[in-house]
């Protein structure tokens, strides 16, 4: 019966991960299971997150089925580890996304803290929550990472981050993405943040006016440029008035689009006409999916379009401008291992990825009939042919 069990939840494993694709991403196991012993007994299992009701239906229902097959396992197992030396529990991360798995910072989180000597499953375990571009699920997220019995929270993009800092002041914080620390009220100053959080920053409102100015150069005669955002998302709303300001500048008209609701959003891309627009920007928020969608219509209508991350390119988009977020998770595990070291957030100075990156396709530009022009080309960090 063990054994059925065992190849059961295996088998639950492979269909969640089968369904929950980013980025190359994976699952991870740990303190989402809300039980150290049951975390500890499966610590040979293919890791999971059996992570709350923020996925779509079916996958709920299988993990919910990975959740009781655990307890099973654990129930049987139960007599025959009494005896068994009791290990040091290792550290739970919690990581909070706004995104549909998780993101290329955790997988750069996860390989950093092991360059550094942390074992995973040993000293370390990632539980992830995701909310699937929903701004208002990430507080309740957040919450449940701190009953999770959480030991440091760690965060992509801004909305997650304010979100991890309304649920806890008293848990260590570490972010990374968060664009503009400051102003969002997330950190006193870089070298000395201050209360419960700290991080790894990429100042990506600085990086909006060059996106634009990119695109202008990409397409010969642009004129319309389309920028949809959430209106309730502070980061976007932000990135708006610097598009704005940019666009003034370019002599391009910026027609924006403020959503508040999915359906909104899908509307909007579902009324989006070649001869009406030259060329859209996404904002860096994943809420309501605008980046997702964005990257299903615009190829199918043959429009150009800019994204902030090389995984969207990867995927058919036409460029990205903007940080290598696997690199800032490498740079957030340094930060963890000092605080696991025994220094106080407040006290590590947040640092600043550097590291941008200009990705083209060549072979989506083709497509789109567009020449983008050598000299812009000879500038890109990665051209995918």
């Amino acid at each position: 019966m063990l054994r059925n069990l065992r190849e059961e939840l295996r088998q639950l494993y492979q269909q969640v991960e089968s369904r929950v694709k980013y980025s190359g991403a994976f699952l991870y196991d740990g303190s989402v299971l809300n039980n150290a012993t049951i975390a500890a007994r499966l610590r040979n299992l293919p890791s999971i997150s059996c992570s709350a009701g923020l996925v779509p239906s079916r996958e709920t229902t299988l993990m919910q089925r990975c959740l009781i097959i655990a307890i099973s396992l654990l129930a049987i197992t139960a007599s025959s580890g009494r005896s068994a030396t009791v290990k040091r529990r290792p550290v739970r991360i919690g990581a909070l996304t706004d995104s549909w798995g998780p993101p290329p910072g955790v997988v750069g989180l996860r390989d950093g803290l092991q360059e550094l000597g942390y074992e995973e499953n040993k000293d370390f375990v990632i539980g992830v929550r995701f909310t699937q571009g929903s701004v208002a699920a990430l507080p309740s997220a957040a919450r449940e990472l701190v009953a999770s019995g959480a030991d440091i929270l760690f965060t992509n993009n801004p909305s997650p981050a304010k979100a991890a800092q309304t649920a806890t002041n008293r848990i260590p914080i570490v972010f990374y993405g968060a664009g503009d620390p400051i102003g969002l009220g997330l950190i006193r100053s870089f070298s000395r943040p201050g209360g419960n959080i700290t991080g790894v920053t990429d100042l990506d409102l600085q990086l909006d006016t060059k996106r634009l100015e990119i695109l202008n150069e990409m397409i010969p005669g642009l004129k319309r440029v389309l920028f949809p955002y959430d209106a309730s998302e502070t980061f976007s709303v932000a990135q708006a008035k610097v598009y704005r300001e940019t666009a003034r500048v370019l002599n391009v008209e910026l027609i924006e689009k403020a959503v508040r609701t999915q359906g909104e959003a899908e509307t909007t891309f579902a009324a989006i006409q070649k001869d009406e627009v030259h060329g859209v920007i996404v904002p860096r928020s994943l809420s309501f999916n605008i980046p997702g969608l964005a990257l299903d219509v615009t190829g199918k209508r043959r429009i150009p379009t800019m994204f902030f991350g090389a995984w969207y390119v990867e995927n058919g988009g036409l460029a990205s401008y903007g940080p290598n977020f696997y690199q800032s998770g490498r740079m957030a595990a340094r930060i963890i291992d000092k605080i696991l070291k025994g220094a106080a957030p407040s006290e590590i100075p947040v640092e600043v990825n550097n590291k941008i990156e200009f990705v083209v396709s060549l072979k989506v530009a083709n497509a789109l009939g567009l020449k983008i022009p050598p000299e812009v080309l000879y500038r890109a960090d990665r051209v995918i042919r």
